[in-house]
């Protein structure tokens, strides 16, 4: 079982967020209880380690976090609770 799963094999999703004073998103929470920052957060959605969410490339050349999309907006990063 690696650090990223839970003890039934499930990879890690994202829980909560913390924001900037710009409404930014700067750290999440997964649902294993990690805090990480946006940085640590993004290599490891890059590497497939966190599910419900991707990276994608802006507009402005940065690649950034954003949920899945399903459909259901209650669950964007954006919508989820701040911690």
């Amino acid at each position: 079982m690696s650090v990223n799963e839970s003890s039934n094999g499930e990879r890690e999703h994202i829980v909560a967020v913390q924001k900037n004073g710009d409404g930014d998103l700067t750290s999440f929470k997964t649902s294993s209880g990690r805090v990480l920052d946006y940085q640590t957060a993004l290599q490891e959605v890059q590497a497939g380690q966190i599910a419900g969410v991707n990276a994608f490339k802006g507009r402005d050349g940065e690649t950034y976090i954003r949920g899945d999309a399903d459909g259901d907006p209650t669950n964007n990063l954006d919508q989820l609770p701040m911690f």
